[in-house]
């Protein structure tokens, strides 16, 4: 399980991109427009109840997702257009950096056929392309497909878990400056991305922190990812 010894090519934690927030902050129409000022709210998670019970915090901004039919499993090497579609997909609950994903060039299983990879805790978002030629899971949970057009239903959360994993902006959480506090030894790491095709070129910014971290969420960004913080709230 976990990567089988190879580098994840994209946000890795512990690696910070230098230089691209100018070159990648371009519109991004994935996105919803969820406002939210108030720094209260519901609050979004990896793990989600598929009875979609509300949370101390709040309604948990990821629970519409829950009751829609897996695409393909969490265990697998598939051909993309014979075994799945070209498209975005979305996995939840995974614990402890166990899941792993790969988008390839081929089935050669070599270091160059990687287009793109990582290791997940929570929840995760992948584009897998056309042009791929295969898409390998291991160690996650089921895969669903998610429908980037649909509109959001319900109000984006102004609260996240720490360790959730990846979240759409505008659909799981709203845009915004949020406010994570009390990390340790630079364990937290954030990302904001473009998309979710998971390379280099997907990221707009990202940081390793120690302390408080706070970032501003765009609404033209399409992801946000946090790994290893604490829980972040709306400031």
């Amino acid at each position: 399980m976990g990567m089988k010894g190879k580098v994840a090519l994209g946000a890795v934690v512990g690696i910070v991109v230098i230089g691209a927030v100018s070159a990648n902050a371009g519109s991004n129409g994935d996105n919803g427009n969820g406002h939210d000022t108030s720094g209260k709210g519901s609050s979004a998670s990896a793990g989600h109840d598929s009875d979609g019970k509300k949370t101390a915090k709040g309604k948990d901004a990821g629970a519409k997702a829950t009751q829609k039919k897996a695409a393909f499993a969490g265990d697998g090497e598939y051909r993309v257009g014979k075994d799945i579609k070209p498209g975005t997909y979305r996995t939840t609950g995974n614990s402890d950096g166990m899941c792993y994903w790969e988008r390839a060039k081929d089935a050669k299983g070599e270091m160059d056929s990687i287009l793109a990879n990582d290791n997940v805790t929570g929840a995760s978002y992948v584009t897998v392309k056309p042009t791929d030629k295969i898409f390998k899971s291991n160690g996650c949970k089921d895969w669903e497909a998610v429908d980037l057009k649909a509109k959001a239903k319900g109000t984006s959360a102004s609260r996240m878990a720490g360790d959730g994993g990846m979240f759409r902006v505008g659909a799981d959480i709203a845009p915004g400056t949020y406010r994570s506090t009390g990390n340790a030894d630079d364990s937290c790491y954030w990302e904001r991305t473009k998309d979710a095709k998971g390379d280099m070129n997907s990221i707009i910014a990202n940081n390793n922190v120690s302390g408080t971290a706070v970032v501003t969420i765009s609404a033209s960004d399409g992801y946000f990812k946090t790994t290893g913080c604490k829980d972040w709230k709306k400031a």
